[in-house]
C-alpha cells in the first residue's frame, strides 16, 4: 500500500532543507513531487521560486561539465582521449536533456495552463525558454530544429 502523499508545506520544507545542504538533485525531486502530487493548487511566489533555483542549479552543474568535457575533447592530445572525452559528454548531454525536458513537461502540463495571474505566465514561459535554450546549447547542429527529438 502507497503511504498518502506528504502535505505540500512538508515536501516545500524538504526543498528548503535539500537546498541549505547544496543537494540540488534533490531539491528538484521535492519541487517535482510539489508540482505533481498539489497540482490543483498553484505555487505560491515561494514556491516558485524554489522550483527554479533547484532546476537551475541541477542543469547549471551539467552545463558547466558539458564545457568542460567539451574543451577536453576539442583540444584532446590524442585520439583515445577526444574518444572518451566525446563519450562521456554524450553521458552528460543526455542526463541534461532529460533534466531539461522534465521542467519543460512540469511547466507545460501542470503550471502555464494553472496559472491565469500574468506575473506567473511570463516566469514559467521565462523559464521554458531558458530551458530549450540549454537543450539547444548542447545539441548538434542537425538536431536544432526540433528539440523534443530523440537522438
Amino acid at each position: 500500500p502507497r503511504k498518502m502523499a506528504d502535505d505540500r508545506d512538508t515536501i516545500v520544507k524538504r526543498a528548503k532543507l535539500a537546498e541549505q545542504a547544496e543537494r540540488y538533485d534533490d531539491m528538484s525531486n521535492f519541487m517535482k513531487t510539489c508540482v505533481k502530487d498539489h497540482s490543483h493548487k498553484k505555487l505560491s511566489v515561494e514556491e516558485r521560486n524554489l522550483l527554479s533555483v533547484a532546476y537551475k542549479n541541477v542543469v547549471g552543474a551539467r552545463r558547466s561539465s558539458w564545457r568542460v568535457i567539451s574543451s577536453i575533447e576539442q583540444k584532446g592530445d590524442t585520439d583515445r582521449k577526444k574518444e572518451m572525452a566525446g563519450t562521456y559528454k554524450k553521458k552528460i548531454d543526455a542526463e541534461l536533456k532529460e533534466i531539461c525536458q522534465d521542467v519543460l513537461e512540469l511547466l507545460d502540463e501542470f503550471l502555464i495552463t494553472k496559472d491565469p495571474g500574468k506575473e506567473s505566465e511570463v516566469f514559467y514561459l521565462k523559464m521554458k525558454g531558458d530551458y530549450y535554450r540549454y537543450i539547444a546549447e548542447v545539441s548538434e547542429e542537425k538536431d536544432r530544429a526540433d528539440p523534443k527529438q530523440p537522438r
